[in-house]
């Protein structure tokens, strides 16, 4: 059994299976606010670590991720441990989200939602992770600050994907969705408008 952090909505529509970025577990506070804001709206949240982040917090120190395959069936399992009988949608932070968008067109999940989705390594802009987008059937929603330096608002502009795949930029946001002061809007604010816009995109496709 996978130990996870469930988020119960009250008289739940759906289930959103939140995975964690490669650098924080499923404990962070980026992930406890989006989880407790989307579960606001009669949407349960699911929370899980994958196993090289379960063995970091056990041994108190950072560990570098598992490879894309071995994270892949991890969150599989997570997937096949769900008991829900309502619609599930699937997602996460960062690598989390990517995870989840190379295994949504073979999954039960109705669609998938990417916060911060890492295009490509900083300083990389070449070394693209854009290929199995290209051709998705499902509905897919990447959230994305508009200067993350994992894919800004210009380069992604520029890349071939599916039209399937919807991008929403959050102002003036980092890889986190943190803006600059000089922006005029909070961290609150872009947190709480990429809960909003989840909420929306697993409505309209439940």
């Amino acid at each position: 059994m996978i130990k996870t952090f469930i988020n119960k909505a009250d008289n739940a529509i759906a289930t959103f299976v939140f995975a964690h970025g490669a650098g924080a577990g499923q404990s962070s506070d980026f992930m406890a606010l989006v989880a407790e804001g989307i579960s606001q709206h009669h949407i349960n949240v699911v929370r899980f670590n994958f196993a090289y982040m379960q063995l970091a917090e056990e041994l108190g120190r950072r560990r570098p991720p598992d490879r894309a395959d071995k994270l892949i069936i991890h969150y599989k399992s997570v997937l096949s441990e769900l008991s829900s009988c309502v619609p599930v949608f699937i997602g996460g932070k960062s690598m989390g989200g990517r995870i989840a968008s190379m295994l949504l067109e073979d999954s039960n999940a109705k669609g998938c939602i990417c916060m911060g989705y890492p295009f490509h390594p900083p300083a990389k802009p070449k070394k693209l992770r854009t290929e199995h987008l290209q051709n998705l059937q499902k509905p897919l929603l990447v959230l994305q600050g508009e200067r993350d330096n994992f894919g800004t608002k210009d380069e992604i502009d520029g890349y071939l994907m599916s039209s399937n795949v919807q991008v929403i930029y959050l102002t003036d946001g980092d890889h986190s969705f943190k803006p600059r002061k000089k922006s005029g809007v909070t961290l609150a604010q872009n947190i709480n408008n990429a809960v909003q816009e989840s909420v929306m995109f697993i409505n309209r496709n439940l």
